[in-house]
């Protein structure tokens, strides 16, 4: 263990390997910029100030002006993007939307039409800043690796003669040798030709504690060197490492899962289609038999109205955005109601196992004395030393140490002296004139499950600690309320993936309940497991936090994030944060998903029943005007109503 792994320095240190991971803009500075947002803020804006005004009675001019500038506002980029479709052979529904909005102004329904347009000119923001944020992420993430690196010049044996420069850590080419120092990052995939440190890894790998390295091992790029220097031949060009490759897989996933669509708006486009020719139809056929022309412009108008599709899209919207607000309210942040239908098709979800099932930060579990040894003296005497550690083991054995349990009255906390790391190995110390050291113990089979460190006094060992990652207190129950809802639709397991060994995997999949277990993934290796069973047709739910979980979570048909400690590239990806950290939220937000789904069914029938009959009345008979709008009113309304009802704090816990 290291004494200390030097702190992430800032984006503008000059030094080799100190750059960091950036901050992608804020919420707000991303939406400023986006043209999309600025419309729709703009025709919100103008339709909150009408609205009151035509409640109060103002003149007409006054808040019908308004109206109409809020049209203008929110609806023609929807328009104009409407018209370019139409070029390409494809009616886009909000186009048709645009022309019922102005039928509804044209009969005097001027505050109908204009919520119409605030409503999709919000989604269509909404969308925009989701995509923008993606982007602004991924473009963030190539600052985690470093960019500037120390190349030493190769001499005869290959490792360099002692000269070194610093250059742009893009130009690194394969074969290129290079010093990493400690507290810097690692400027390239390779392999160590000399020198011995502990990496730490979890950026990239997930890995919960850092990792010897040593000759012969390979490091990744942007991972963080501890207090050894090492030398590193690069295997792998700047534009093919793991970092690259991560940046890559997210664009792509991201990219394909833009297109994914709500079921609705899949059956609108040929609804709508159908909806303009049965207008023309209703308009044309009557003027060929001599009808005349007002009463039979009156009837098209009248079916448009009846037959548009708003009570179908105020059937889908108002129950997921219901159910986007109820999880709101108990720390669940569900980015679009795209996501929110999507979480109840869920067939398999998969785990990230350090920082989501579990705390992310080492715990002593065990003491294991040697014969005529304490516990107590054994944790008191690696306390000491680690006093002066920052390393994660360190801390937590210093932890233990203090607990109540294991202090008395007559001595409290002492500190080791002439502290020394021992790069790759462990620490030593001096505690009253004699050595004490605590070195990492090699793995083995037969011995326990985690972390095993050895404490020795002057070369003779006292014991044992056993150190494991700890376990979120409600990791064991989400994952099995998690397995009992997907086993209903597909009987698939819940799956655990991780950059971590074998045996730490198997340790906590086993405290869990997990069967399915993915270990020593790289990033890529997470998403190509989930791409795998999206092949299948199984859609997945990818639980994780970090940077080496984002392109899994982009892969996936939903990506989650926990939100306290994630990082930001995980936050972004996902399309959903537990905000609170509660795994219970995630099978929760399932189930009041599939609840939505159960509403919008009910909704469409609804809908259905509606338009069927207004148009039917439409066409056999003499609708009146009113009637049509009051019925096609009144169905927007029951529906909106009936979705609404998810906001009761019961459809969570019902959920």
């Amino acid at each position: 263990m290291t004494s200390t792994l030097t702190e992430a320095r800032t984006s503008d240190d000059p030094r080799p390997g100190g750059r960091v991971l950036a901050k992608p803009p804020s919420l707000l500075a991303t939406g400023a910029r986006l043209p999309e947002v600025r419309w729709a803020a703009l025709a919100l804006v103008l339709f909150l100030v009408a609205w009151p005004l035509q409640l109060a009675g103002a003149p007409a001019p006054l808040w019908w002006g308004l109206y109409l500038a809020c049209y203008v506002a929110g609806g023609w980029e929807p328009a104009w993007a409407g018209v370019s479709a139409l070029r390409d052979k494809t009616l886009d529904v909000d186009l048709l939307m645009i022309v019922a909005a102005i039928a509804a102004a044209s009969i005097g329904q001027v505050f109908d039409g204009a919520l119409l347009i605030v409503i999709f000119a919000t989604s269509g923001a909404l969308e925009a800043l989701v995509t923008q944020r993606t982007a602004d992420s991924v473009t963030s993430l190539l600052t985690l690796a470093p960019e500037r690196a120390t190349l030493l010049d190769r001499g005869t044996d290959g490792l360099g003669e002692g000269r070194e420069r610093e250059v742009d850590a893009a130009d690194l080419a394969v074969g290129d040798v290079i010093l990493v120092r400690p507290g810097e990052r690692v400027g390239g995939d390779g392999v160590v030709v000399d020198g011995v440190s502990e990496v730490d890894q979890a950026a990239v790998t997930g890995e919960s504690v850092p990792v010897r390295r040593e000759v012969g091992d390979e490091v990744l790029s942007g991972t963080v060197n501890g207090t050894g220097a090492l030398t590193v031949r690069l295997t792998r060009a700047a534009g093919d490492s793991v970092i690259a490759r991560v940046v890559a897989l997210v664009s792509e996933a991201s990219q394909t899962k833009a297109v994914r669509q709500l079921f609705i708006e899949r059956v609108e486009q040929r609804y709508s289609l159908g909806v303009v020719v049965a207008t023309l139809l209703v308009f044309c056929v009557p003027l060929a038999l001599g009808h005349d022309f007002q009463p039979t412009l009156l009837r098209a108008i009248t079916f448009m109205i009846v037959a548009s599709p708003c009570a179908v899209v105020l059937s889908t919207m108002p129950p997921l955005l219901a159910a986007i607000a109820n999880a709101g309210r108990h720390g669940v942040l569900v980015k679009s109601a795209t996501v929110m239908e999507r979480l109840g098709r869920t067939q398999v979800v998969a785990f990230d196992k350090t920082g989501t099932l579990t705390q992310g930060a080492p715990e002593v579990v065990d003491v294991l004395p040697a014969p005529g040894r304490t516990p107590t003296e054994v944790l008191r005497l690696a306390a000491a030393v680690e006093r002066h550690s920052e390393h994660p083991l360190g801390r937590a054995l210093v932890r233990a140490a203090d607990t109540p349990a294991e202090q008395d009255d007559d001595e409290g906390p002492r500190t080791a002296e002439d502290f020394r790391a021992l790069p790759g190995r462990g620490v030593e110390g001096v505690l009253d004139g004699r050595r004490v050291q605590v070195l990492q113990a090699p793995p083995q089979a037969d011995g326990p499950r985690g972390t095993v460190v050895d404490v020795l006094l002057e070369g003779q060992r006292l014991g044992s600690v056993v150190l494991r990652d700890a376990l979120r207190p409600d990791a064991a129950d989400a994952v099995a309320r998690t397995q009992a809802l997907t086993e209903r639709v597909s009987g698939h397991p819940v799956h655990l993936l991780t950059g971590d060994n074998a045996a730490t995997a198997e340790d906590v999949a086993a405290r869990t309940g997990i069967t399915a277990v993915h270990a020593h993934l790289l990033p890529e290796d997470k998403a190509a497991v989930v791409a795998d069973l999206e092949r299948r047709g199984v859609p997945v739910m990818v639980v994780g936090d970090g940077v080496n979980d984002a392109p899994a979570l982009a892969a996936a048909s939903t990506g989650v994030a926990m939100g306290r400690h994630g990082s930001d590239l995980a936050l972004e990806t996902a399309d959903l944060v537990v905000i609170r950290d509660e795994l219970a939220a995630v099978p929760a937000v399932v189930a009041l998903s599939r609840r939505a789904h159960r509403l919008v069914v009910a909704n469409l029938v609804i809908a259905a029943a509606f338009i069927v009959t207004l148009v039917t009345w439409d066409l056999v008979g003499t609708l009146p005007l009113p009637l049509a709008v009051a019925g096609h009113e009144g169905s927007t309304v029951v529906v909106a109503l009936n979705g609404l009802r998810l906001l009761r704090r019961s459809a969570w816990q019902a959920a």
